[in-house]
């Protein structure tokens, strides 16, 4: 009989606070999985324990099968590409069966914790003077990604939550790479007039983009002082968040977890982004894994570019700079995820077509500092 382990692979966060409540949801997963299975949790970059150190304590408690899934929301690359390498290449060197499960994505139980965050936040916003739904714009703000697949999945929770809530309008916007970014969507929402605006963050957990949310929102909200500005809470250990993170792991076992590959840029012709089918699948965070609160951006008191809170200033090509790690790997890109991994440490990120929206990472260059 194989003895089953269950990895939770995060992304990992330069914010302490936010390690500490991935933490949790390891810890209150448990009791929702059968009580002979083990579980351990690891992180692909910036923050401790590494994803092979929670794959080592798996192997070290006996469990020859491991079951993982990404901690995310939606897969884009960190979830299609980096995690399944790390994962691929250590079931390849210690022998061990590693079979990865597929994101959280659009669930009616993840739209339903998500309503409740913004349920708590409207009787919370009423208590100082009611305000009708329809007087009201939600705004849902993503994560951000270089993958259209994953950027759409936002709209459609975002649609999923303004129907079937019934505000007047709904707008959608993403804390980083691609558009439009936090500042420009809420500065395009107050032109529409509403009395209210709920600004949602459809985040699992704190951190610096979540800074960077409310940061920009208090921004704006200053300066559209006849606007009332709503900072609801993002998913955390929601009770529906952390079922449906139970159902991902099950699900490995009865054969029905399929990522969704029909919009995978990585194997679809997606429009404009054509060039990026049949890329390999790589891990592209070896230079900060581990690093926790060492790395690049985790004292916004230490920056240059950022005052209260980090806007994204440093994610900007200045002076000619690009993010390029120089590492090239020779695989085939497969969601079954096996493929050799044989590399001459020579990669680099594919570049964002959009990278020059003036709604994207561009709109953020007027708060640089001189």
């Amino acid at each position: 009989m194989s003895k089953i382990g269950v990895m939770i692979c995060g992304h990992g966060s330069r914010s302490e606070a936010a390690v500490r409540e991935f933490a949790v949801l390891a810890e209150k997963l448990p009791p929702l999985l059968p009580k002979e299975w083990e579980i351990d949790y690891g992180y692909l970059e910036f923050a401790n324990p590494v994803i092979r150190l929670g794959l080592d304590n798996l192997r070290e408690k006996g469990c020859d099968q491991i079951l993982a899934v990404p901690g995310m929301l939606f897969a884009a690359m960190h979830a299609k590409n980096d995690i399944p390498s790390v994962l691929n290449a250590y079931a390849k060197e210690h022998g061990v069966k590693v079979s990865y499960g597929r994101e959280l994505g659009v669930d009616p139980r993840m739209i339903r914790a998500a309503s409740e965050r913004i349920e708590e936040a409207v009787i919370e916003a009423d208590k100082g003077g009611v305000v009708a739904r329809h007087d009201t714009c939600l705004v849902v703000i993503g994560r951000g990604a270089s993958d259209p697949d994953a950027n759409s999945n936002v709209n459609k929770i975002a649609r999923m939550l303004w129907e079937g809530m019934g505000f007047g309008w709904c707008e959608v916007g993403y804390s980083g790479v691609t558009f439009p970014l936090v500042e420009p969507c809420l500065e395009q929402v107050v032109k529409l007039g509403y009395k209210r605006v709920i600004v949602f963050p459809y985040f699992l957990f704190t951190g610096i983009l979540i800074d960077r949310i409310y940061g920009f929102t208090d921004m704006v909200a200053a300066a559209h002082p006849d606007t009332q500005f709503v900072k609801a809470g993002y998913l955390n250990d929601h009770p529906q968040v952390l079922a449906t993170f139970a159902e991902r792991v099950t699900e490995i076992l009865e054969g029905q977890s399929l990522m969704n590959c029909s919009l995978c840029k990585y194997r679809t012709q997606v429009l404009g982004f054509e060039d990026e089918v049949g890329l390999p699948q790589e891990s592209h965070h070896h230079h900060v894994e581990g690093q926790g609160a060492t790395a690049p951006g985790s004292n916004v008191g230490d920056c240059k570019l950022c005052d209260d809170f980090c806007s994204g200033a440093c994610r900007l090509e200045i002076d000619g700079h690009h993010h390029d790690h120089s590492h090239s790997h020779d695989h085939s890109h497969d969601h079954g995820h096996s493929h050799s991994h044989d590399h001459d440490h020579d990669h680099h990120h594919h570049p964002y077509p959009h990278a020059d929206h003036p709604l994207g990472p561009e709109s953020v260059r007027k708060h640089l500092k001189d």
